[in-house]
């Protein structure tokens, strides 16, 4: 299989996964919120239309976040070959057993301005009042 093939076809499953997972948000939409979980050098809009366009493969590791996130395999993501759907428990995490990484999430909340600093403290105390663990 050429590689211009090989892009348009991750280009397609891309999208059929984006479509499913109702992620919207064009690009930008998409960079901003892959760059949410993905701890490596952020992505730029313009890798992203890339992506879409089936003018550009992302990196591996950028493969498996996408996977992660989209609940797919990464081996079909980036070959197609194999299921589609989220076969394997391992990567599709319950709430009830959903875990952060301290680290990860403390780099995430440095890189945010003041504001949204603000807004994230305000709204975990909103929560732990619900919860009634304040």
């Amino acid at each position: 299989m050429a590689l211009v093939d090989e892009k348009q076809g991750f280009s397609k499953r891309l999208g059929e996964s984006l479509k499913r997972a109702q992620v919207t948000g064009g690009a930008a939409g998409l960079a901003r919120d892959f760059n949410l979980r993905y701890d490596g050098t952020p992505v730029t809009a313009q890798a992203v239309r890339k992506w879409l366009a089936g003018r550009a493969l992302p990196s591996q590791d950028k493969i498996r976040a996408l996977a992660l996130w989209l609940e797919v395999s990464p081996h079909w993501l980036r070959f197609g070959e194999g299921a589609p759907a989220h076969a394997h428990a391992t990567l599709k995490q319950d709430t009830a057993a959903y875990r952060v990484d301290p680290q990860w999430l403390s780099k995430k909340y440095e890189a945010l301005s003041d504001p949204h600093k603000k807004m994230i403290v305000e709204l975990l105390i909103a929560l732990l009042r619900l919860e009634g663990k304040r």
